[in-house]
């Protein structure tokens, strides 16, 4: 019979917030290790429940990260603590009964640019730390069978070389870029030395594949890829290496694995959606790559075959062909008449990918067109993608948000002044920057717990994520970088001019983007903007950086932005207003 293992409604009861952090079962099928967070701060707790009998143990470890991991015994957990500013740096070793003060610390990190995971390999035979910043990476690992053993090294860490492994029989594989790989290449070793003198390849480099994820079954090994700007999958022969593609037919779409499943599993889990096409879940056979439909998000009184999804290209100045996608319904005007909105992000190597949005119906069924800018800064097309849109070259990612917006304009979608921009975080800043460098191109703008106060926030290494960010942005005590984030840090930049229409949102336990960020923006935007159109900040009271939690809360919040938008697009283009120095308006 069905049985209920953990009920979030319960836990929420009565919270403002609440998120699940770990959620990990015991390789006895005893015991469920959970954390939650209930403030939006990502300081999570760590709980313990016995699921036959539903009672909780006496385990309750405090400001833990989102990793956990059981060694085989299950009565050992490891767990990830944070540190004073928020980081994962250390990981304990803790045996069910006994007392928290009484757990072993196996790894610290004292690296402020690192952080530190613990996670089990897919056969579950070995625990495996990594210690990851944005550019180098280093994993150490102990016999799941042996809990008490000492962790290992696979190899050290080495600036620019990034790795990750799992295991495979007598081997880990090895995904990493070293030796000038940019797009990583996946190489062997045997557990009993897997250092890099006993590195051999298995899959080559290719400029034209970014290889982005690595999980071993005994019947085959998953790799995640990027090709083209699109995702997709290889199989490989655990035995001879020989891959295998996975094929899709639509124009623009996403895959991603899974995860989970049995080690020993005949079939790997994975997801598909398009713009067009709500996730479906399949299962694939190692044997014959063919698929088995398992599960198909219902939304009542949606028909796809309403909507239409395409992608294109747009050019940036420097010829660099930047991938548009977007979603229409069917009957759309293509004469510069409809509402566009124009969605961004491009940091950090993040791709965006075409996904289904149910919330985001509603603005279709009203005419909108929605278009996704996969600029440069993400990781669409390939590890160079991210590289030419970080540190110096960083204004590559904001060239390529206007010049897809120009592309929109003369592809008949919409006119200048007819679009809106939308990014959050990282896409934030995206956001206003562009507004700062080309405030008439848009009609709106929505912001979302935006990074925009870039030059003070990088120079203030007491703030949680200051240090890992320099690998990102570069550290702004070099005159040279300091230089670049001064000519494009939003709330630096504020100008006398006319800004569109401008929502912006923060959250107050925010622990990525400090809510005094978006509020110092808006603050700015008032004292110096000449226009006479909407500024609103909106501040989540008990939240962080991912927003409300529950179903009804984030759909409140989506709510909000979609409001926003339509009256965006019914009010008069924004005006320039009488003004003076100093004014508040």
């Amino acid at each position: 019979a069905e049985q209920v293992i953990l009920d979030l409604n319960h836990w929420a009861s009565g919270q403002d917030f609440l998120e699940l952090g770990v959620f990990e079962i015991s390789p006895d099928h005893r015991y469920l290790a959970f954390s939650f967070d209930h403030d939006g701060s990502e300081h999570y707790t760590l709980r313990v429940l016995e699921i036959g009998t539903g009672q909780l143990l006496p385990e309750q470890i405090a400001d833990t990260s989102s990793s956990a991991a059981w060694a085989l015994d299950s009565r050992t957990l490891f767990v990830t603590l944070l540190d004073a500013q928020d980081r994962p740096d250390r990981v304990l070793r803790h045996r069910l009964g006994e007392p928290h003060a009484a757990d072993q610390l196996v790894y610290r990190e004292t690296d402020p640019r690192f952080f530190v995971d613990v996670d089990s390999t897919r056969s579950r035979e070995y625990v495996v730390i990594h210690s990851s910043g944005k550019i180098t990476s280093e994993a150490w690992f102990l016999p799941a069978r042996q809990p008490q053993a000492e962790f290992r090294c696979v190899e050290p860490r080495r600036e620019g070389v990034e790795y990750a492994v799992d295991h495979l029989g007598e081997e880990f594989l090895i995904l990493t870029n070293v030796d000038q790989c940019p797009n990583f290449r996946i190489l062997s070793a045997p557990v009993t030395a897997p250092g890099r003198s006993s590195w051999k390849e298995r899959l080559a480099h290719d400029s034209g594949r970014y290889l982005v994820g690595l999980e071993c079954f005994e019947q085959g090994v998953v790799v995640s890829l990027r090709e083209k700007g699109l995702s997709g999958f290889l199989v490989l022969d655990p035995r001879t290496f020989e891959s295998r593609p996975i094929r899709f037919d639509e124009a623009a779409y996403d895959v991603s694995s899974l995860g989970g499943g049995d080690w020993r599993s005949p079939t790997f889990r994975f997801a598909y959606q398009s713009m067009t096409r709500p996730p479906r879940i399949f299962d694939c056979a190692f044997q014959d790559l063919s698929q088995q439909l398992r599960k198909e998000r219902k939304v009542p009184g949606y028909d796809p075959g309403l909507y239409r999804s395409e992608r294109s290209f747009a050019r940036s100045p420097d010829g660099t062909e930047v991938p548009v996608c977007l979603v229409y319904r069917h009957g759309t005007p293509r004469d510069g008449t409809a509402p566009v909105v124009l969605y961004g992000y491009g940091a950090y190597g993040a791709s965006t990918d075409p996904t289904f949005s149910s919330a985001r119906i509603s603005l279709l069924d009203r005419g909108f067109v929605w278009a996704i800018a996969q600029i440069r800064g993400g990781s669409e097309l390939g590890r160079h993608w991210y590289d030419d849109g970080k540190f110096l070259k960083k204004q590559n990612s904001f060239t390529d948000f206007a010049s897809a917006a120009e592309h929109l304009i003369a592809a008949g979608w919409a006119r200048p002044g007819g679009i809106a921009i939308v990014g959050g975080s990282a896409g934030g800043l995206l956001v206003g920057a562009v507004l700062n460098q080309r405030p008439g191109l848009f009609r709106a703008a929505v912001a979302l717990v935006p990074f925009v106060d870039v030059v003070n926030t990088m120079l203030d290494d007491s703030l949680p994520l200051t240090p890992l960010e320099y690998d990102e942005w570069g550290n702004p005590a070099a005159e040279d970088y300091y230089r670049a984030m001064r000519a494009y840090s939003p709330y630096d930049n504020v100008s006398a001019q006319v800004y569109p229409h401008l929502l912006i949102t923060a959250g107050l336990n925010d622990p990525r983007v400090t809510y005094w960020e978006p509020a110092k923006w808006c603050a700015r935007l008032r004292d110096r903007g000449l226009g006479d159109g909407l500024l609103l900040l909106h501040t989540e009271m008990g939240a962080g950086h991912g927003g409300a939690s529950g179903r009804y809360d984030s759909l409140k919040e989506w709510a909000l932005i979609w409001a926003f938008l339509l009256k965006a697009f019914s009010a008069p283009s924004p005006a320039a207003r009488p003004h003076s120095p100093g004014s508040c308006g």
